[in-house]
């Protein structure tokens, strides 16, 4: 009995080796998981939808707003109407085609230096956070050194000795923006670098810097995002206040020339509010539409809001089928 009992261990042994247990189901991947909460967060597809539209209209200027923006289009200062949609500016030219035209220049300043701000804060803040040392004193010492200086200022004194135009706004926003990015990924590379896998990756040989862009960077897409976000809205604040202030090439067609021409007219004297309103309110929702989709990034990121949020949506959803109804008889 004991020798059968054996031989259908040793069976059931040779068996299993060679034929395949039925696999588990396979678990997701945290990155698709992430990316599915995000789509089916409230606060990224009204962000997501409205960026796709100024997008859009910047792409189909041409075909949108047909003609030169900086041409005569009719009487100073005209109203709102079938022939001119938001009237003309206190030069006479379409303030609809300037608007359309302008959103071009406005979004590709935002973007190229929010993407360059987080690109160079990436590199200085992972280094200093990875390496330590005189590395991290040394750069964590910039940072410092740039993020105390007031913004304002330090964009007037190199706005005044460049040449006026989108790149050297572009130059002065990334030399001025980049740090708080750094700042941000630093800490949060100071509390990767200890973790398993970092540490296994050092002790098998891997070289530093495929460790910090392959390793590291890879679990921080989420701040990286969010750091993109924040520095673009940054970028398009700081472009529109310099076109304003006329420290940038006013002879450009944006958004910050709309509503600098707009104060250099007096339309606000003669009351052509079409002049600066539309400009103002295209701004006002880009810079919602952003911080919409960072809020949404931070809800689907962060497991204490996440968390939170599951919770509430269960006490809701229990109170919900706890609802006790009476019914009320007719007299």
């Amino acid at each position: 009995m004991q020798a059968k009992q054996k031989s259908a261990d040793v069976q059931a042994t040779v068996s299993g080796a060679v034929m395949p247990l039925p696999e588990a189901a396979p678990s997701r991947p945290k990155r698709a998981s992430w990316l599915r909460r995000f789509v089916r967060n409230r606060k990224a597809v009204i962000g997501f939808t409205i960026v796709l539209f100024f997008i859009l209209v910047a792409v189909l200027a041409p075909l949108i707003a047909p003609g030169n923006p900086k041409e005569f289009a009719g009487r100073a200062n005209l109203a709102p109407s079938a022939e001119h949609l938001l009237g003309t500016s206190g030069q006479g030219t379409d303030v609809f085609r300037q608007l359309v035209w302008g959103t071009r220049l406005t979004l590709l300043v935002g973007f190229a230096t929010g993407l360059l701000c987080t690109c160079i804060g990436t590199i200085v803040g992972l280094t200093a956070g990875y390496f330590g040392g005189w590395v991290d004193d040394v750069l964590s010492l910039l940072m410092n050194v740039v993020l105390i200086i007031p913004g304002l200022p330090l964009l007037v004194t190199l706005a005044a000795f460049l040449r006026p135009g989108p790149t050297s706004v572009v130059i002065v926003l990334t030399a001025t923006g980049w740090a708080w990015p750094a700042r941000v990924l630093r800490s949060q590379a100071l509390s990767l670098r200890s973790k398993d896998f970092v540490s296994a990756a050092v002790v098998s040989g891997e070289h530093s810097w495929r460790i910090i862009f392959l390793e590291i960077l890879p679990n921080m897409i989420s701040v990286f995002a969010g750091s993109l976000v924040g520095a673009t809205i940054y970028a398009i604040g700081a472009d529109v206040g310099l076109a304003y202030l006329g420290l940038s090439d006013v002879g450009v067609v944006s958004w910050g020339t709309v509503l600098y021409w707009a104060t250099t007219n007096s339309s606000m004297l003669v009351g052509a509010w079409w002049t600066f309103i539309p400009a103002g309110l295209c701004i006002a929702l880009v810079a919602f539409a952003l911080a919409m989709i960072n809020y949404a990034l931070d809800e689907v990121t962060n497991p204490r809001l996440r968390a939170e949020k599951e919770v509430s949506n269960a006490l809701n959803e229990r109170t919900r089928r706890h609802i006790l109804i009476t019914p009320v008889r007719r007299g």
